[in-house]
Formats: C-alpha cells, sequence, structure tokens
C-alpha cells in the first residue's frame, strides 16, 4: 500500500491506471480485491479495517467516473457494497466472510424464508473506523470472521466502532 509502482508495470495493460493504484495495491482490477483482509490473517487484523476504509474513501466517489477500474461483472461495485457491510467473501468457494470497518450506520439485508440480516454500526464514522467488538444475535465473536450460514440465519449483526486499534477482536 505504500510501495512505489512505477509506470512501466502496467503501461500496457488496458485494464490497469493510475487512479486504481495505492502503492503497490492495484484497487482497480479484481484480483486483488482481497489484499486489505488479509491482515485478518496476522497479529494485526485491525490493519483490515483502516486498508478498507482507505481503500472505500480513494477509491470510490458519487460521481459517473467514481470506480477507480473496469466494473466488469459488477466486481467494483460488489467489492464496495460487501465491504460498507462490514463483511466481504475473500475466498471464493469458502463458506467464510472476512469482516472489516462498515462505511454504513445500518443496513438490513432480506434473507430468504422470511428472514433478515440486520445490521447496526454503533459510532460509526469518519474517525471510527476500528472494530472494537461485534456481536452477532448478542454474542460477541472473538473471531475475524463469519460464516455464510450464520449470516442466511437472519438476525442482528452489531458492530461498535472507535477511533483506536483494539488490543483484540
Amino acid at each position: 500500500f505504500t510501495m512505489k509502482l512505477d509506470d512501466k508495470y502496467f503501461a500496457k495493460t488496458e485494464d490497469i491506471t493510475r487512479d486504481g493504484i495505492m502503492g503497490n495495491y492495484v484497487h482497480g482490477n479484481e484480483p486483488s480485491h482481497h489484499v486489505p483482509y488479509l491482515y485478518n490473517y496476522t497479529d494485526r487484523p485491525w490493519m483490515t479495517d483502516y486498508r478498507v476504509r482507505q481503500v472505500m474513501d480513494a477509491m470510490y466517489k458519487p460521481k459517473p467516473d467514481g470506480l477507480s477500474g473496469n466494473d466488469d461483472c459488477g466486481q467494483m461495485s460488489a467489492w464496495y457494497i460487501f465491504s460498507a457491510l462490514g463483511f466481504y467473501p475473500m475466498e471464493p468457494g469458502s463458506d467464510r466472510y472476512e469482516i472489516c470497518s462498515p462505511l454504513v450506520n445500518g443496513a438490513t439485508i432480506p434473507l430468504p424464508g422470511n428472514k433478515a440480516l440486520f445490521i447496526a454500526a454503533t459510532k460509526q464514522g469518519p474517525k471510527n473506523i476500528y472494530v472494537q467488538r461485534i456481536k452477532l444475535d448478542g454474542e460477541v465473536l472473538h473471531r475475524t470472521y463469519l460464516l455464510h450460514s450464520e449470516l442466511m440465519a437472519g438476525g442482528t449483526l452489531e458492530f461498535v466502532m472507535g477511533a483506536k486499534p483494539p488490543k483484540s477482536r
């Protein structure tokens, strides 16, 4: 995210432009979209929150050319929607969604069988980007992921946000 990537490495590609690059991270093309979530596999999972918010702020704008890359198959938009809700399906074929810093204060996702997933982000804001605690139906989760079955069961997913990285999740 901080290393300089020389233009010569993407000058002859049609999918990558300087607009979609942050350091050596290429958000403007789908194969890199999982990278900010890899911090969840380290001893600093709060860096996922930091990087996801950094990408959302830098790479998405509410204007006609507000995407930083090619939205073929809707992946740029899907990355944003999942990330803004606070979780992302990082690994295709897995039932696991990586937790990140939600951008929404709240959302409701209708589900099959007359169920719904209610998402609430307490204290969410431009300075409160770090997940301090996450609860699923009132139970605190001490992990950096959600399971597909948990999301599809519906219920309430509550994020408590703060301005400083938490000591643990």
